[in-house]
């Protein structure tokens, strides 16, 4: 899966349901958050490097992260070490879960990877991620490709969210 991340030709887009995840608490990172640090670009994270060494192709990473009102813990820690993933050059929204359920959006976690590969997560209730499913049947890319298409009309810029709601504790 991880070659998807830099084989895609135009967009790789994210949308994240979870209130929070298992490999975020197991970070580094969550110790800083939980201490108040803040996350900005970090040139030795390899995720930060791809996402600079693709979007300099002109490629786009986008993602829309639902949002419980208020945040929980993990969704703030999302918020927070977010800001570097923009920096880097990711296109991060966020609309609020009663909005998703009310656009009708999956409560699966998936990327879309030039609107025909969907990378589809299975996630047990603790947030753990158990595995992944790779569809590029039609139906389940027009259902992604709706999905996406509602979530990002509607979903809020990350600085203008944060704004909104402040991401630190």
């Amino acid at each position: 899966m991880t070659d998807l991340f830099e084989d895609f030709e135009h967009t790789a887009w994210r949308l994240e349901t979870q209130r929070g995840y298992a490999s975020d608490r197991l970070s580094p990172s969550w110790q800083r958050f939980m201490r108040g640090e803040s996350f900005g670009f970090n040139p030795e994270s390899s995720w930060h490097a791809n996402v600079r060494a693709q979007t300099r192709q002109g490629k786009r990473f986008e993602r829309v992260r639902l949002v419980d009102d208020p945040p929980t813990e993990g969704q703030r820690f999302l918020m927070a070490s977010g800001l570097g993933n923009v920096e880097a050059g990711e296109d991060i929204r966020n609309l609020y879960r009663s909005e998703a359920q009310r656009l009708g959006l999956p409560n699966d976690d998936f990327w879309l990877f030039d609107s025909r590969t969907v990378v589809k997560f299975v996630i047990d209730d603790h947030g753990v991620t158990l595995g992944v499913r790779v569809l590029d049947d039609p139906e389940a890319v027009v259902r992604a490709c709706q999905a996406r298409d509602a979530a990002w009309h509607h979903a809020i810029a990350t600085a203008e969210f944060h704004a909104r709601v402040p991401s630190s504790r």
